[in-house]
């Protein structure tokens, strides 16, 4: 309940309390009937509107007792529920059901902001002094509500939220799912392919630093796998945001360990030699054979260094 009606439910509440259905929606239907005779207007009371009190009837010969509750489906629809006891307290079925074939002809409208007091133009003819004032303290919907109020703690609200069934994966939604998991698998398999073709010394380094981090490889490739099914369970679960962003964060991931490998893969070995100049080898494996048959005792082996011939000191 909020105090002020000008600002459309948007300060702070006063609380958040619960009634008793029967007692809301007679306070609700109070409610219109007060503003259609301020509107010079007739209203009509729904059918439902008979079962507000606990009301008897015999069906093939066993008593019951009908009165306005929550529906089957959910905590914001009405129906008109089934009771053996004359004081509407225990549930009872009928042909398997326990609400009672009633029309519904009475729609609430839940979660929306409902003013109590609704002003009309009044000729001063037709009103006395105290009109406004006791419109404002004597509104049915707010009167009754606040009279029969009982409070409602967060156990409460959340039996009285609206349970959605989610969305599935729709056809786009699929499509994109599909391309980025074949874009990481694609960019797995590069890692793979690289990692192969690491040499030595950028294996050793790896290896150290994770373990210098304290970890070891079947430590990352267990969280790697782990997170793989997370995403599973939650695509099949149909937890759209958590899904988009666990796999958005595996591929950015991997796409920043394949960048990795890629330069590492790229740089040179540089070596200064005794004249200042800078000699490149490529890296290359410690089994890679050696080209161009065997270095004879002329000839000088690619990527070796010479020594200069320098005169003799005088």
């Amino acid at each position: 309940m909020y105090a002020q009606q000008s600002r459309h439910c948007t300060d702070s509440a006063i609380g958040t309390y619960a009634a008793a259905v029967p007692t809301f929606v007679n306070a609700y239907l109070d409610q219109l009937q007060n503003n259609a005779n301020d509107s010079h207007v007739d209203f009509t009371y729904p059918e439902m509107a008979a079962y507000l009190d606990c009301t008897y009837r015999q069906v093939n010969g066993k008593d019951y007792y009908l009165q306005v509750g929550c529906a089957d489906d959910g905590s914001q629809a009405l129906a008109v529920n089934i009771y053996e006891d004359g004081q509407c307290t225990k549930a009872s079925t009928w042909n398997g059901y326990d609400d009672a074939n009633v029309p519904v002809d009475l729609s609430i409208e839940f979660r929306k902001c409902t003013p109590c007091v609704i002003w009309t133009d009044k000729n001063d003819d037709e009103i006395d002094d105290g009109y406004y004032d006791y419109k404002m303290t004597n509104a049915p919907l707010c009167r009754t509500s606040w009279e029969y109020r009982q409070s409602c703690d967060a156990k409460c609200q959340m039996l009285a939220r609206e349970v959605k069934a989610r969305d599935g994966w729709n056809q786009a939604d699929q499509i994109l799912l599909s391309i980025l998991t074949l874009f990481g698998c694609g960019m797995l398999l590069a890692i793979l392919k690289k990692r192969q073709k690491m040499s030595n010394k950028d294996a050793l380094l790896e290896q150290a630093a994770i373990t210098a981090a304290g970890l070891q490889p079947t430590h990352i490739l267990g969280v790697f796998f782990l997170l793989i099914l997370v995403i599973v369970v939650f695509a099949l679960l149909n937890l759209k945001k958590i899904t988009w962003a666990l796999l958005l964060l595996v591929n950015i991931l991997l796409f920043a360990y394949l960048m990795k490998l890629t330069v590492d893969g790229s740089v040179k070995e540089t070596i200064v030699g005794p004249d200042g100049k800078i000699v490149e080898k490529e890296e290359s494996d410690d089994d890679e054979e050696e080209e161009d048959g065997p270095v004879g005792p002329t000839s000088t082996p690619a990527g070796n260094y010479e020594n200069p011939n320098l005169p003799p000191i005088s």
